[in-house]
């Protein structure tokens, strides 16, 4: 077989996170492939991809569309690195071109840090150092209930790769896990499906995991909200749209919930001046829950692995199809 010709549309600053050293020389080993770092589409763009039979690509990738590859397109295998791929590739590039992506080291940073940020919650670790600081001298005599995640009710809106994730890391936690995704179905490691009112009612912890939607958007919003039992966490590592963002400031505000977000509505990065970033019962994180550079690196290497096995005439590990777009962000 000939070997294909491969385009890493990367920019500088990411081609070194995603692809390693042993992953280029996979890439040498079965493949004739070159970088490109151009982020906006150009001609000079579309005369490379012309010239292309693999795309590989990032988080700095041009959208895709069937204008970008051509009249006659050659390209036949597009492999991204990452999950999320309807914001990089045109829906109808899906009918002539196989689309793979790379979610699964992401999914499992994700819930990782779902599940940190649980923890770091239930035992008020925030509460405690800012005590240390402030120079408060504690005795035995005083102590609070609830500081344990065993034991818990857990909901999980959400039963994708990161939802799936989750429910495996929690599950020696022995809590009661409750999930809504209307979409799925349990698995080895799954908890009880429920409604998601019945989920907001009865649940401690309340973590989202699910994809953003016109169907899903403002999921939680203010009548779901007043549904949660004072006291409840409530944790997003998913999208900032699943909530209603104003909402949620009035609960907060209230002193009723306590939240835990890496992800916000507006955009990360959150205005400096927001009103999230002035309260003391909010954890806020800069939408950096899927990890760091050993993410990225088993993401690259997925996606090559991807390459490889189109260079030896292999089918797909992670196929996204067009009939799959309707529930993914």
């Amino acid at each position: 077989m000939t070997r294909p010709s491969v385009l890493v549309l990367a920019s500088e600053v990411l081609f070194p996170h995603f692809f390693s050293e042993e992953s280029q020389k996979k890439l040498d080993a079965v493949t004739d492939w070159s970088q490109c770092a151009l982020r906006e589409d150009s001609a000079v763009l579309r005369e490379e991809i012309a010239n292309a039979d693999v795309l590989m690509t990032t988080w700095h990738t041009p959208f895709l569309t069937s204008d970008t590859l051509g009249a006659e397109p050659r390209v036949k295998l597009i492999a991204h690195c990452g999950g999320e791929v309807k914001s990089r590739v045109a829906e109808e590039l899906f009918d002539y071109v196989t689309v793979t992506n790379a979610a699964e080291p992401m999914a499992r940073g994700v819930a990782e840090m779902a599940l940190a940020l649980a923890l770091t919650l239930v035992r008020r670790i925030p509460d405690y150092a800012a005590e240390m600081r402030e120079g408060v001298v504690r005795t035995n005599a005083e102590v609070s209930s609830g500081e344990t995640l065993f034991g818990r009710t857990v909901g999980l809106v959400g039963f994708g790769r990161i939802g799936r994730a989750f429910a495996k890391l929690v599950k020696p936690f022995d809590v009661r896990l409750l999930v809504y995704d209307p979409y799925a179905s349990a698995d080895e490691h799954g908890g009880t499906f429920i409604e998601l009112e019945d989920l907001v009612r009865s649940s401690s912890i309340i973590v989202l995991a699910a994809a953003l939607t016109p169907e899903t958007t403002n999921l939680i919003d203010k009548r779901r909200l007043a549904l949660m039992a004072d006291g409840t966490i409530l944790i997003n590592v998913a999208r900032g749209g699943l909530i209603d963002t104003p909402a949620l400031l009035e609960e907060l505000r209230a002193g009723r919930l306590t939240a835990a977000l890496d992800v916000t509505d507006p955009l990360e990065p959150l205005p400096v001046d927001h009103d999230l970033r002035k309260l003391t019962n909010v954890i806020l994180t800069p939408h950096i829950a899927a990890g760091g550079i050993e993410m990225r690196r088993a993401i690259g290497a997925m996606a090559v692995e991807e390459v490889v096995r189109f260079a030896n005439g292999q089918p797909p590990l992670n196929q996204v199809t067009r009939e799959m777009l309707a529930t993914m962000t």
